[in-house]
């Protein structure tokens, strides 16, 4: 539905007289009304390990903070935002090459077994409810494309993190020559010595260096605007006055 405020939303929910009411990435507020229709009440499956990582987008904050690992939570909803009683819980290791869209996918799956395996046993009154430690409790609200931009000033790791956390959407991106210059691959090189400052491109390998804060960022695949991706290094070698410049300026 639209949303489920409405009385024909509600009217046509308490028609079918559901048992139970699961959700799953949707987005909307749900009245009291529709939390308190179904018998064995509204489940939400959260893609992370609540409390950590409430709110709209758990899988980008989960590699944007680093987490080594993160999951899949199916709780009871109440009025709050995702801070029901938690019911079952799995675990997934985050990849140093997890992006958002990997991880999305795998947890998906892990999802679909794990409601499978929890309505059966909540249904019977054989899950015992954990309220969730609101002292653990993180908060993430929607990404924004701005929030895709890459600050050349801080850390390698944390570009990586951000590269990775903004696939597909909203992508990170710097600029290059007053253009928008895609970063669709990168990677860390942890034991760079070198000189620069934060946003000068220097030679990497295959790919295309670029000083940070702190370490090297290391292009894999760029993209500039309305234009094709390509190989960074293949990118570097086309582009005039690259090595040495600066991006984002």
């Amino acid at each position: 539905p639209q949303g489920l405020g409405s009385f024909e939303a509600v009217a046509h929910l308490t028609e079918w007289r559901p048992d139970v009411i699961v959700v799953a990435a949707f987005g909307q507020f749900v009245p009291t009304a529709v939390l308190e229709l179904p018998p064995h009440s509204c489940l939400n499956i959260h893609p992370s390990l609540l409390p950590k990582h409430r709110g709209a987008a758990p899988i980008p904050s989960a590699i944007l903070a680093g987490d080594p690992v993160t999951g899949v939570t199916v709780m009871r909803m109440d009025e709050g935002l995702d801070t029901g009683p938690v019911l079952a819980q799995v675990e997934c290791t985050i990849a140093p090459d997890d992006t958002t869209a990997t991880l999305t996918t795998r947890l998906a799956d892990m999802a679909a077994d794990l409601v499978l395996d929890t309505l059966p046993r909540w249904t019977a009154g054989e899950i015992p409810e954990q309220v969730q430690n609101e002292e653990l409790a993180t908060l993430f609200g929607h990404l924004a494309k701005e929030d895709g931009r890459l600050d050349w000033s801080n850390s390698a790791v944390h570009l990586d993190r951000q590269v990775r956390a903004c696939d597909p959407w909203p992508g990170a991106y710097t600029t290059w020559q007053g253009q928008r210059l895609k970063v669709l691959r990168a990677q860390v090189l942890p034991d760079w010595i070198g000189d620069g400052q934060p946003g000068q491109v220097v030679p990497a390998g295959e790919g295309m260096g670029v000083v940070t804060g702190q370490g090297l960022l290391v292009l894999l695949e760029v993209q500039l605007a309305g234009k094709r991706p390509l190989p960074a290094g293949v990118f570097a070698r086309g582009q005039r006055d690259l090595l040495g410049g600066l991006l984002g300026v």
